[in-house]
């Protein structure tokens, strides 16, 4: 495979108006074509670029310095609009005349992200706004690790535990369980938000219980097994370990599903949920799912609440706890519909539901920019 040759940076991606505009350097003719790999959505017929006009002039790139224009002919361009999104990740997939393909990173772009398949280069239009907790003042904490045994997954779950500085294990605190927890922390930074917030006055003091994912495929995708382990093996451990007051269920994607699943089959566990982007498959919007191997699991769940939800209208289900639950996804990922349906489902059951749609995708940023105010408002509510 031909490697990509090093040129100088020039702009590769800017935003022009409502157009968003990549370019691609190939000074040496190598390349037989280019296409954006992305995930806001665009049509997939519009993602082919084409080699620029001679003349073409540089745009404000996002990060890149100012460059000479590649001469005629010298480079791939595309031309798309812009995204209902405040940021957007991206990645190039270049072909050779060879019939060889990869894909990379942008090299004219340095602003870059970590994702959980790795980084991706990002283009963030003048609306966006990080966090202002990241560049706040915040102790690193203390943390502790350990592996709980789970008979009914033939396995162990590996447990991180993160505590505000100076906090010893018989002070009773709330407890923040989080399904990809370690993943949650290290592209999501949110031990630092805890940390932050503590610091800050606007978050109580409480724990964290960073729970690895293990197979997540199987675990995470509405197992009865995980479920029993979660709250019969992992839950009593931590309790062992450390004197909790409440405790807060948090996931992402099949990580939500599992924890809105383990709370429905044992809802004295937790006394509040924080479920971003869900992976709640319902045949009517996630027929393109059927591929993965416990979709039929997943649906039947699914049906379950809907079900519920339909028997008891708008009247609480006896003998659930009224446990609050905020539920955040990206307004136009995938997840987008079943997540909804599942706000309205929970609602209908006699939940208290807040219901938030992020200018974002199906990532780590977007599931990190919303916690304040969101996760901030679950956590004051239901620690006091």
């Amino acid at each position: 495979m031909i490697e990509v040759p090093e040129v100088e940076p020039v702009a590769s991606a800017w935003v022009d108006g409502r157009a968003v505009t990549f370019r691609f350097p190939d000074p040496g003719h190598r390349l037989a074509g280019v296409r954006l790999s992305q995930d806001v959505r665009i049509p997939g017929d519009l993602l082919d670029f084409h080699r620029a006009a001679a003349g073409a002039s540089d745009g404000a790139a996002a990060g890149a310095g100012d460059g000479a224009a590649a001469g005629a002919g010298d480079s791939w361009e595309l031309t798309v609009a812009r995204p209902p999104v405040t940021r957007m990740e991206y990645l190039f997939e270049l072909r050779y005349p060879d019939g060889g393909a990869e894909t990379l990173t942008d090299p004219g772009n340095p602003r870059q992200v970590q994702g959980a398949f790795g980084p991706k280069s990002v283009l963030e239009f003048p609306s966006y706004r990080p966090p202002r907790w990241l560049t706040a003042d915040a102790e690193p904490g203390q943390s502790a690790t350990f592996e709980v045994s789970a008979g009914s997954l033939d396995g162990a779950i590996a447990v991180r535990t993160w505590a505000p500085a100076g906090a010893r294990d018989d002070d009773v605190l709330p407890l923040l369980v989080a399904h990809d927890g370690p993943e949650y922390d290290a592209l999501a930074s949110l031990t630092r938000y805890l940390a932050a917030g503590m610091a800050g006055g606007w978050l109580p003091r409480l724990r964290a219980a960073l729970l690895s994912p293990g197979p997540r495929d199987r675990w995470y995708s509405a197992n009865p097994r995980y479920a029993r382990a979660l709250a019969r093996a992992v839950i009593p451990a931590l309790d062992r370990r450390l004197a909790t007051s409440m405790r807060i269920g948090m996931g992402t994607s099949l990580g939500g599903l599992a924890m809105l699943h383990a709370h429905c089959r044992y809802p004295e566990v937790f006394d509040g949920l924080f479920l971003q982007s869900g992976s709640f498959f319902w045949p009517r919007f996630d027929a393109h799912e059927r591929q993965f191997a416990y979709y039929p699991r997943v649906v039947r769940f699914v049906a379950g609440v809907l079900d519920s939800a339909a028997q008891y209208g708008d009247r609480p289900v006896p003998n659930i706890p009224i446990t609050p639950i905020i539920l955040t996804c990206g307004a136009i990922e995938e997840n987008i519909d079943n997540n909804r349906l599942m706000a309205q489902a929970l609602r209908a059951r006699g939940y208290p539901v807040a219901w938030h749609e992020a200018p974002d995708m199906h990532n780590y940023t977007a599931w990190r920019d919303v916690f304040d105010p969101h996760l901030t408002r679950l956590l004051r509510q239901v620690c006091g």
